[in-house]
């Protein structure tokens, strides 16, 4: 159960998406004076190197955050084929909230490098207030044992707290929270197959506990039936419990097996995931509907790549 690791997928596609809903999210949420608490129910390592060695041997954060830095560095030139998102994008540039993601990870370096890739609990951190707390949950022990002694690193006091133990379990002593405002970010490896039963259960558990609360689910859209059932699923029980919802994914490559020269079955890896958000703030929508046509443009790895935004309740 301790096989994954996150340093392997830092900065990928999936990440781009994840921390581009995030940041969002708690950009608005932040808007507010009452205390925040924010709940990150895996939170892995903290910081990661995309020069270290896990990054360069899956070289996936070329495809994903360093792929858009590279688009904003050396734009393609336009042509009578380009599509009307990259005319777009040449005008008019980044969506904001893509660039406000881009920024908030250049933070972490120094000017010019992009060594640093930093993981939900650090980019959370980074946006909260003084009376803002925000609490991780790693159980995995090399990763947890990297997480603490990242986070000793901001010397932020009370306002972070790691626990080692497991986040779907965790979360529950500590709903409703205090000021009766919180963002649950659950973001599971699903190597392990009842994660996708358990994150469902996780939500369904909470919204009882403290159901105006904002509840972030991101998952992989992968040929599974469990991993289409998470959606479906979230979307049932925020209808059921009279709950706005937001799903957003993003697509950036076929799922389908391909054979190699030498006829041997080559797997796409990771081809899209998506975010299920109950309670989303009102502004995230639009936000997302201009900032996702943009991460398929961009992110893009063949003809399949494409995005989807729906929301009810």
């Amino acid at each position: 159960m301790f096989s994954y690791r996150h340093a392997f997928h830092a900065g990928n596609h999936a990440d781009v998406l994840k921390h581009t809903v995030l940041i969002a999210i708690l950009r608005h949420l932040l808007q507010k004076d009452t205390a925040l608490t924010v709940f990150d129910t895996h939170a892995g390592a903290g910081l990661y190197r995309l020069d270290g060695e896990y990054a360069e041997t899956s070289g996936e954060a070329g495809h994903g955050f360093l792929k858009l830095l590279a688009h904003l560095s050396a734009p393609p030139a336009l042509g009578k084929k380009s599509s009307a998102v990259a005319k777009s994008m040449a005008e008019s540039g980044l969506a904001p909230v893509i660039q406000d993601y881009l920024d908030l990870v250049a933070s972490f370096n120094s000017k010019g490098s992009h060594k640093v890739y930093p993981g939900s609990p650090f980019l959370i951190q980074r946006l909260l207030g003084e009376r803002d707390k925000l609490k991780v949950f790693e159980i995995h022990p090399t990763d947890a044992k990297t997480l603490s002694a990242n986070i000793a690193q901001l010397e932020a006091g009370r306002q972070v707290a790691v626990l080692r133990e497991d986040g779907f379990e965790g979360i529950k002593k500590f709903l409703p929270p205090p000021a009766r405002r919180a963002l649950v970010l659950s973001d599971p490896s699903y190597e392990i197959k009842n994660d996708y039963a358990r994150v469902v259960a996780m939500v369904a558990d909470s919204l009882t506990r403290f159901a105006t609360g904002t509840y972030a689910v991101w998952y992989p859209i992968i040929p599974r039936p469990e991993a289409h059932d998470v959606p479906r699923k979230l979307k049932t029980l925020a209808t059921k419990s009279g709950k706005k919802w937001l799903n957003a994914t993003l697509t950036v490559k076929s799922s389908k097996l391909t054979s190699d020269d030498a006829g041997e079955v080559v797997r796409p890896g990771l081809p899209a995931s998506g975010m299920f958000i109950i309670n989303p703030p009102h502004t995230l929508k639009a936000s997302l509907q201009l900032a996702l046509p943009q991460l398929a443009e961009v992110l893009g790895q063949d003809q399949n790549a494409s995005f989807s935004v729906e929301s009810g309740g």
